[in-house]
């Protein structure tokens, strides 16, 4: 009898706990915290504003003044002959130097002699 209580036992222990393992119907578990939150955000309700809350923080408006139109002067013609007339007036005169010819050749044969000269030679360090 006893090896008959034994296998009935290993096998009732073996059905236990294949069904534990793969159990299709698992428990729902509650997050309370979740729940929580969730029933704290749709219990508060907003304090309601004052008629004047936007007082002191938002400016009158008013519209920009209406721009004028440009006066043309009385005697066009005349202003346009002073202009006519005047001589152009630099804010700050340069004064120009015109170089000869020769300087220009000299310095660009110069020039032209340096750059064809070889390069002075370093000493080598070790």
């Amino acid at each position: 009898m006893s090896s008959t209580v034994l296998r009935q036992a290993s096998c009732a222990a073996r059905a236990f706990s294949r069904s534990c393992a793969f159990s299709t119907s698992a428990v729902a578990r509650k997050d309370v915290v979740q729940d929580l939150y969730l029933k704290e955000l749709r219990a508060y309700k907003t304090p309601p504003l004052p008629k004047d809350a936007h007082v002191g923080v938002v400016k009158a408006w008013s519209a920009p003044p209406v721009p004028q139109p440009p006066t043309l002067p009385v005697d066009l013609s005349a202003e346009l002959s002073a202009y006519d007339a005047a001589e152009p007036v630099a804010a700050g005169e340069v004064k120009v130097t015109v170089l000869e010819p020769e300087e220009t050749v000299t310095g660009a044969e110069t020039f032209l002699s340096f750059l064809e000269a070889d390069e002075p030679k370093k000493e080598a360090h070790h």
